[in-house]
């Protein structure tokens, strides 16, 4: 069965098939299934912002569609950049750029109080009155510069267990990381529903 994520970033695309294809789907990007469509994500919650994407794409090409909105939410920001975190100093910008004004942000903060969180929320669109909408969030903190070649976004200053989200296998990511969970409780809805 095709199923169509709504994005075109290809890292995130490779974290969807790694999960959903062993169950049987055959994971597309928009691009693969002739899909351009770029909806505002107007939403004020993950969840509102990944039901946006993933309804546009379905009702574009009329095939199953996945969606994720992910963010980076901070303790000592209350919670920034959050549902902003892609456009954190404008989308054009570049990463390595929006990692550093965040780390700079916190500079003099100590180590107790830089916790902070990945949060994932998906929404998959199986048919206009068959919606299923799962969460997954991963907490740990900001380091104090950036490590690892792995991953992209904000990785590199997230920091679990002593190692950033880039220093670690995709695997490894892919066991504790928010969008690792949220895909899992998916994965599991969807081999439910269609074993039956």
């Amino acid at each position: 069965m095709k199923l169509v994520v709504a994005t075109n970033n290809q890292h995130k695309l490779v974290e969807f098939r790694r999960i959903l294809e062993p169950i049987g789907f055959e994971v597309l990007s928009q691009k693969e299934a002739g899909v351009s469509v770029n909806p505002e994500e107007n939403g004020e919650t993950f969840a509102a912002n990944a039901k946006i994407k993933a309804l546009a794409v379905f009702e574009a090409c009329g095939l199953p569609a996945v969606a994720d909105d992910s963010g980076l939410c901070v303790d000592a920001l209350d919670g920034r950049p959050g549902v902003h975190s892609a456009r954190y100093m404008g989308e054009d910008t570049a990463q390595e750029i929006k990692n550093a004004a965040l780390l700079k942000e916190l500079e003099g903060i100590p180590e107790e109080k830089r916790g902070a969180q990945f949060v994932s929320a998906i929404c998959c669109v199986l048919a206009a009155d068959n919606i299923v909408e799962c969460e997954g969030a991963c907490h740990g903190s900001i380091g104090y510069e950036p490590l690892g070649d792995g991953g992209f976004g904000y990785d590199p200053i997230f920091m679990v267990d002593g190692r950033s989200y880039s220093q670690l296998s995709g695997e490894e990511k892919d066991a504790i990381s928010h969008r690792g969970v949220a895909l899992r409780k998916l994965h599991d809805i969807l081999n439910e529903t269609f074993k039956k």
